[in-house]
């Protein structure tokens, strides 16, 4: 199966990657600030694993901010399947992990990338809104405008989603060991 852009075939969508690499690079490379120092897998690795994964499924993309909007929720994909691969992999292994405070006020602890997954899927049951924010916003990048603006949402109802997101999402996560959240 191929993916398929709103206007033209698969040779239309090879077009438009190559035009975006570098902005897919961009996003790549936010996601990657979020992972340890040590992390064994790469930006460009992540880009071409993600667009091996976007072009493996039939997706209709209907503009730029929709193409992003994939390609950060399948970036985040690859990363969570790299952690848990290498989990599985070595017992013991230092946990991959997320700022907290990326997704909630600063000072916040470190979690492991696997529990936010977990988390946003159980979110994902209380609320899609607010995951496809978290996604569009902490993975991909975009700002209140940007994600008003792909979802189709008012501005509002997206800084709503967003604050509730975040609380919903600090009360779930746990602090790695020897990290403590600041007493308020």
């Amino acid at each position: 199966m191929t993916m398929v852009p709103r206007l033209g075939g698969p040779e239309a969508m090879n077009v438009a990657f190559d035009e975006l690499y570098t902005e897919l690079r961009r996003l790549a490379a936010r996601h990657m600030r979020r992972e340890p120092a040590r992390h064994t897998l790469q930006p460009t690795a992540l880009v071409n694993e993600a667009y091996l994964r976007l072009m493996s499924g039939a997706r209709t993309i209907n503009d730029r901010h929709h193409f992003f909007a994939l390609a950060s929720q399948v970036m985040r994909r690859v990363l969570v399947d790299h952690a848990r691969r290498k989990r599985a992999h070595k017992r013991g292994a230092e946990l991959v992990h997320l700022e907290v405070d990326q997704l909630a006020d600063a000072g916040a602890p470190r979690v492991d990338v696997v529990a936010v997954d977990e988390a946003l899927t159980e979110l994902a049951t209380v609320d899609t809104r607010a995951v496809q924010v978290v996604e569009l916003r902490f993975f991909g990048g975009h700002t209140d405008a940007e994600v008003a603006d792909i979802t189709g949402r008012s501005l509002a109802s997206v800084r709503r989603d967003w604050a509730f997101a975040r609380s919903w999402l600090r009360r779930r996560l746990k602090p790695l060991a020897g990290d403590r959240p600041e007493e308020a």
